[in-house]
């Protein structure tokens, strides 16, 4: 591999891990960023916006692999997929990574569905391309249950399973794909345990040292009936090794 790689959502939960791998590795990595950043650590940042566009093309040049981590986890993102793709198209890129969610397919929710749209636009690209996709980080439990703790009333979906992954862990798996031939779907990446959402939160409450009472909160229709399902894990690629307590051991202490 020669060309340089570009990221976007370089400076996202995931994004940052996937830099810091590549620089490590020794490959010339450019991180998109929508604001202005200093160099170092091996890192050229770019500024670009994927939905207007704006950046693209001159962040895409000599750009032999694109790995994309952005997302704004809204509708924008098929139209900054879409921008990222014919910008690649043009600027002659071999080789596009799209990191998407486990079970999009399967669990009819908004944001999944948008997901899936855009994988769908990666998919007919013309590009070579790898999507990979992996389940539930560990900081986004975190987002969510922080946001829950505020109130004295914890809400908690019934009957809903969450196999959470270490983001590291994924960035690893992530920058794997760098240097290689593109494959289509890559294998899923999933966290070590498949846990019911109660469990979880419980474990957080305990780390967090914090009483709340928990609300049992049911998730309706066919997107609800997708998660008691499991749509959303895979069991069967449970390779991941960082657990969620050890993650709220790291956060929290003990």
């Amino acid at each position: 591999m020669t060309g340089a790689v570009l990221v976007t959502g370089a400076t996202g939960t995931l994004g940052r891990e996937v830099v810091r791998l590549l620089a490590a590795r020794g490959v010339v990595v450019r991180g998109l960023s929508r604001r202005a950043r200093a160099g170092g650590d091996g890192v050229e940042w770019v500024v670009g916006d994927l939905v207007t566009g704006a950046g693209v093309a001159e962040a895409l040049d000599g750009v032999e692999t694109v790995v994309d981590c952005a997302t704004t986890q809204g509708s924008k993102d098929v139209e900054g997929v879409r921008q990222l793709v014919g910008r690649a198209r043009e600027a002659g890129v071999r080789h596009l990574v799209y990191v998407s969610i486990v079970g999009i397919d399967r669990v009819p929710i908004g944001y999944y569905r948008t997901k899936l749209a855009c994988e769908q636009v990666v998919r007919e690209s013309g590009l070579g391309w790898t999507v990979l996709r992996a389940t539930q980080f560990h900081d986004l439990l975190f987002r969510v249950f922080d946001a829950c703790a505020k109130s004295p009333v914890f809400p908690v979906v019934n009957g809903v399973r969450i196999q959470p992954v270490d983001v590291r862990e994924v960035a690893v798996a992530v920058a794997g794909l760098v240097g290689r031939e593109p494959v289509g779907f890559a294998p899923e990446v999933g966290g070590p345990q498949v846990r019911s959402y109660r469990e979880l939160a419980q474990a957080y409450l305990r780390a967090a040292g914090r009483r709340r009472v928990l609300l049992p909160l049911p998730v309706p229709g066919a997107a609800g009936r997708g998660l008691r399902e499991g749509g959303n894990l895979t069991p069967e690629r449970a390779v991941g090794t960082g657990t969620f307590e050890e993650a709220l051991a790291a956060r929290f202490g003990g």
